[in-house]
């Protein structure tokens, strides 16, 4: 690719940054909160402003059996294709569902307020600022007079929040997509080739109530969830002696993340559950370690008098790992990135889990990379204040649009 024709794709993403501004806060403003995960309204949105873009847009409900399976309402992912002609077929994906807002915030998280160049809004940098990257990029390339040979896929999912099975799992189980090459949804300037695997279970502890005035008549589930908590958290510092080779991912991991328990403050509570998260570093099998925690919280609860303890698995996410073809995807990006942001662009893993590894697990080279600063951290991703600089949307817009161009010219 000529300097020059580099030059147009960077002069057309500067001309369209405030349509592109436009277009992310439209979709800050619909709310897509997983749970509850109703997010067919926005798909609908988003399906809208992208036709107002030209493209075509194929819109895929998810079954309700498949949505209420994975603890959703509804589910409509969306699929742009924009064939050139023969050549590799590259997929963009994002998901457009995310966390609730919580407490904290200083703005509106529905607002999309602009402060000093900088947009604040729930879903902003995970991952709806990715819809917009995307979106623009392929128009940047379709703008270029570039003689291309492929084809460009973008996936909008609506599933990442619950683990993925009805976003981009559903759509390479039906079949409905098969790229060659993935770059998913990113969160800062690096490009990330690996990430950790996530566990999620549900542990229900059952004992019997009484009248506080007579505990010794009942069976205290909340002593023993103390008990049994207690164990698994001495286990977790175990974790930290199991290191991973992967630079930006360190060990395992364990978090006890909901309780909920007790009948009345003068009952002894008959029932306690808890969920608990453990990230899977890239190194280990998860079945082993689903197999590992389960004998650990059956050994813990078999010492329990009269408190009977049972497991129930919510998620399990493996690992995402690098495959063959990925290090045409990182070089690419990095340099554009170097040339774009000024900076060296580093190639790292991190230890949360995405839906990267859907298409990795199909054998698909895959990445992910997108508007973000240089941590996840610093755009406080599914924190109070979430945001994002809007020069790193313009200037991750323009590397995308880049490195489309690599690809779709060999």
């Amino acid at each position: 690719m000529t300097d020059e024709a580099q030059r147009r794709i960077r002069q057309y993403v500067d001309e369209c940054h405030p349509a592109q501004v436009r277009f992310l806060a439209e979709l800050v403003q619909v709310p897509s909160d997983n749970p509850p995960g109703d997010c067919r309204p926005h798909a609908i949105r988003s399906a809208e402003l992208l036709e107002q873009m030209g493209f075509a847009v194929e819109r895929h409900p998810v079954p309700a059996e498949v949505v209420r399976a994975n603890g959703m309402i509804s589910v409509t992912n969306l699929i742009v294709r924009r064939r050139f002609g023969p050549g590799p077929i590259v997929a963009l994906n994002a998901h457009g569902d995310v966390v609730p807002p919580g407490e904290g915030w200083s703005t509106d998280p529905y607002g999309a307020e602009i402060k000093n160049g900088v947009m604040y809004g729930r879903g902003v940098a995970v991952s709806k600022s990715d819809f917009a990257t995307y979106a623009f990029a392929l128009k940047a390339l379709e703008a270029s007079g570039l003689p291309l040979q492929g084809t460009v896929e973008l996936h909008f999912t609506y599933d990442e929040e619950t683990g993925g099975e009805a976003g981009p799992g559903w759509l390479l189980d039906q079949k409905l997509t098969k790229p060659d090459y993935v770059i998913s949804a990113g969160f800062a300037y690096n490009v990330v080739i690996a990430h950790n695997g996530c566990l999620h279970l549900d542990v229900r502890v059952e004992g019997r109530s009484a009248h506080a005035a007579r505990p010794d008549t009942g069976a205290d589930a909340l002593e023993a969830a103390t008990q049994l908590l207690a164990s698994l958290y001495e286990l977790r510092e175990t974790y930290k002696q199991t290191r991973s080779a992967v630079p930006g991912i360190d060990h395992p991991t364990l978090v006890v993340g909901l309780i909920n328990g007790g009948i009345n403050t003068n009952v002894v509570p008959d029932l306690v559950t808890f969920r608990l998260d453990r990230r899977i570093i890239p190194e280990e099998i998860p079945e082993q370690v689903e197999r590992d925690l389960l004998r650990h919280i059956e050994k813990a609860g078999s010492s329990l008098a009269g408190i009977k303890v049972s497991v129930r698995r919510i998620l399990l996410a493996k690992p995402f790992t690098s495959r063959a073809g990925q290090e045409m995807l990182v070089r690419t990006i990095q340099r554009h990135g170097r040339s774009v942001m000024g900076e060296e662009i580093p190639a790292n893993g991190v230890p949360i889990y995405t839906d990267a590894r859907l298409y990795s697990a199909a054998g698909i080279p895959a990445v992910l990379y997108g508007t973000g600063p240089h941590s996840m951290l610093e755009a406080n991703g599914h924190r109070a204040d979430e945001n994002i600089r809007l020069e790193d949307l313009r200037k991750a817009t323009q590397v995308v649009a880049l490195t489309l161009a690599d690809f779709l010219t060999l």
